[in-house]
C-alpha cells in the first residue's frame, strides 16, 4: 500500500509529541507542555481525517 509511509511518519510524530509532553512536565515547562499537546492534537486529527478520506475513496 502506498500510504503506509505517511501513516508511519504521522505515528512517529505523535509518539514524539507524547514524549515531549513527558519531558516538558519533567522540566516543569507549562508552555512546552501546551505546545506538545497542541501538536499531538493536530497530528492525530490530521491522521484520522486522512484515513477517513482514504476510506471514503475506497483506497483503504
Amino acid at each position: 500500500m502506498k500510504y503506509k509511509g505517511m501513516f508511519i511518519v504521522l505515528s512517529i510524530l505523535a509518539a514524539a509529541s507524547i514524549s515531549g509532553i513527558g519531558i516538558a512536565i519533567a522540566e516543569e515547562s507549562i508552555w512546552l507542555t501546551l505546545l506538545c499537546i497542541a501538536a499531538l492534537i493536530i497530528i492525530m486529527g490530521s491522521g484520522f481525517s486522512f484515513k477517513k478520506k482514504l476510506r471514503e475513496r475506497g483506497e483503504l
